[in-house]
């Protein structure tokens, strides 16, 4: 702002504040233009008034940038952080892992969720949802909006196949994410600690189902979820989730290259492996994730858990209750990457 705009400009100011009809209180209208003792303290409070500019706010932004990635790693470095017993480090989930996935949600899949407030804000859950995509992206999409959307940015503690944890990298990564192996032990633990654990039934048989078979679920074990649900005594929460089956449309599967690697399957889509890197791209289909109403386990006997019937029929309406909740969610949708 040049002297001469300033003195035009404290002109104004000032002949405002003379002609302004007093009050005996200030009006709604008159909190920027607060009483003054001198023209010095009239001008700055015009100069305070007036837009930054942009470099100004990028400055603003490198520098907060710079302060939390310098308070990120003395907090690293210093060890002024903890981790549980399962492994979770929260601060480097915090700062790190879910920043990284929130691209990928709110502008690549565009994710819309409902039903958060299904989730207790205190106290174990058990979250079970659909399974599907080729590679397990929903599940941590599923964290993050756990994370996010929740009043009290809960942390979702999955349980995870022994794949993901054999997998150097990615196995040390999930840990520091804070899932842990899918056995009824470790989901016990974790309920009756009060945490928000996700389990996703349907398995390799979920995420590896040809692209035919979208949105249909599949088998869900053995119940044994349902149990660890009955034991501890706390609610499941059916999840369901449309727009994972669109990401890697499963066309074939190269089954002695899949025993070759180890893997449950090895997956042929429109784009892997004929493009190579370029075909891990995930296609950018819109998700929708929806908490459904929770199902009480407490008028269930903790000797209920060993009754395979009873296991069966929870298990059932679960399964029932995420399968009609995804039928009316693709209805609902228009079309698979505009929603």
């Amino acid at each position: 702002m040049s002297d001469v705009a300033k003195v035009i400009r404290l002109h104004d100011v000032d002949f405002e504040a003379r002609h302004r009809p007093q009050r005996a209180w200030p009006g709604p209208g008159d909190s920027a233009l607060t009483p003054v003792t001198s023209l010095t303290d009239r001008l700055a409070e015009v100069e305070a008034r007036q837009p930054k500019s942009f470099g100004e706010l990028i400055r603003g932004a490198v520098a907060d940038g710079v302060g939390r990635t310098a308070d990120f790693a003395r907090r690293r470095l210093t060890g002024d952080y903890q981790v549980d017993e399962f492994g979770l480090d929260e601060h480097l989930l915090e700062n790190v892992i879910l920043p990284l996935l929130r691209p990928l949600s709110d502008l690549w899949f565009r994710v819309e969720v409902t039903g958060t407030e299904n989730i207790p804000e205190v106290g174990g859950a058990l979250l079970v949802a659909n399974h599907a995509g080729t590679v397990p992206l929903d599940g941590l999409m599923l964290q993050l909006a756990v994370h996010d959307r929740h009043p009290k940015q809960r942390a979702l503690r999955i349980l995870a196949a022994d794949l993901i944890f054999e997998t150097p990298l990615v196995g040390g990564w999930a840990r520091k994410a804070g899932h842990t192996l899918a056995c009824p032990a470790d989901a016990e633990r974790l309920l009756r600690a009060g945490e928000i654990a996700g389990v996703f039934p349907e398995g390799y048989k979920g995420i590896g189902k040809p692209f035919g078979d979208r949105y249909k679920l599949q088998r869900f074990g053995r119940g044994g979820f349902v149990s660890a649900a009955v034991r501890t005594g706390v609610p499941i929460i059916p999840v369901s989730i449309v727009g994972s089956e669109e990401i890697y449309p499963k066309l074939a599967d190269l089954k002695p290259l899949a025993r070759l690697l180890g893997l449950p399957y090895f997956p042929v889509t429109p784009l892997f492996p004929h493009l190579g890197p370029l075909g891990a791209l995930p296609l950018p289909s819109k998700w929708y994730i929806e908490f459904g109403e929770p199902i009480s386990t407490t008028g269930y006997e903790p000797t209920d858990a060993d009754d395979p019937m009873t296991m069966f029929e929870v298990t059932d309406q679960v399964r029932e209750t995420i399968q009609q909740t995804l039928y009316k969610l693709v209805i609902k949708r228009r079309n698979p990457f505009t929603g």
